[in-house]
């Protein structure tokens, strides 16, 4: 896909970001949560991210929002200080067109220049084509949680992926 940019988010370009991340909360298991956002939890949730100084980027054709990634650190403690998680998450229309793959270079730049050592992904097991698209960008699988998240009456595996940085 030619023609988009990626840039840091903006409050304008919420209510498009709600548009195709709630959907992904209310009928899918691509993630175990089902609370949708809401425009005052996204913002927390952003300013949040911005505030420790961690990227919250979108990519962007003119004005529509293809999709977005962000990360913050995998667990609490200093012991963990370099290791990150990240979410990545398309706009339907933009899938399979290189919008995901220059989201995760971009933030995984700005990790590693404020100095992350291993991004992590958590993975639905529900979710069969974010693992390959993991594996196509170089994260390998480091462990699988059985039975870890439950979502509509059905248990999910957690699978995790890393790459270090």
């Amino acid at each position: 896909m030619s023609g988009f940019s990626i840039r840091p988010v903006v409050a304008a370009d919420h209510p498009q970001i709600l548009a195709f991340w709630n959907p992904i909360f209310r009928d899918t298991l691509v993630t175990f949560a089902s609370v949708e956002k809401t425009p005052e939890t996204l913002a927390d949730y952003v300013d949040g991210r911005v505030a420790k100084g961690r990227a919250f980027l979108v990519a962007v054709d003119g004005d529509t929002v293809l999709g977005f990634a962000t990360y913050d650190q995998f667990r609490g403690g200093d012991g963990y200080v370099h290791a990150m998680e990240h979410t990545v998450i398309l706009a339907e229309a933009a899938r399979g067109r290189g919008v995901g793959r220059a989201l995760m270079t971009a933030i995984e730049d700005h990790a590693r220049a404020a100095g992350a050592h291993t991004m992590v992904a958590g993975i639905s097991g529900a979710n069969p084509a974010a693992v390959a698209f993991h594996a196509a960008i170089g994260y390998a699988a480091c462990g699988r949680m059985p039975q870890s998240g439950r979502k509509f009456g059905q248990w999910i595996d957690l699978i995790l992926m890393q790459k270090l940085l």
